[in-house]
Parts: structure tokens; C-alpha cells; sequence
């Protein structure tokens, strides 16, 4: 039987990754809320970035008391709130 095929994560170079490391670093040093694009995702992730594991590769960010942690693999862009 056939494996389902599943959508691969788009490949960006290593200038595109060094820039979200810097936003995500910058916004943790700052406390500021960010709004994260996941790849795989519907919804983006949104709210502190409270720590940064680099054993793991994930990024633990807070909102309302509760912490979701994204790959950083899997960040495709960072933003800032508008409201």
C-alpha cells in the first residue's frame, strides 16, 4: 500500500535562518510579543518568547500562561503584532 504523501518543509538557506534567530534572540531580550508563521500549521503561534532550548531545536513561547513549543525549524517567519 502507498504511502501518503506529506508536504515537505520548504528548504530556505542559511541567511534566512540566521535572521529569524536574530528576531526570535531580539524579541526574548526585549520580552516583546511576536506572532509566529509555523509551517504545518493553520493558526500562528503568538505571544513571549521564554526560552530558546538549543539541545532540542524548539522554541518555548508563552501566552495566557500556557507554553507551546515550536521547532525552530519550523518558524517561517517572525512578525509583530499590530494591535
Amino acid at each position: 500500500m502507498a504511502k501518503a504523501k506529506v508536504a515537505k518543509r520548504p528548504t530556505r538557506d542559511e541567511f534566512v535562518l540566521e535572521e529569524i534567530g536574530n528576531q526570535l534572540v531580539e524579541a526574548q531580550q526585549e520580552q516583546s510579543e511576536v506572532v509566529l508563521t509555523v509551517w504545518g500549521r493553520e493558526e500562528a503561534v503568538r505571544g513571549q518568547i521564554i526560552k530558546m532550548d538549543p539541545r532540542t531545536g524548539r522554541v518555548h513561547v508563552e501566552n495566557n500562561g500556557e507554553t507551546d513549543k515550536v521547532p525552530f525549524m519550523d518558524i517561517m517567519s517572525v512578525n509583530y503584532p499590530r494591535d
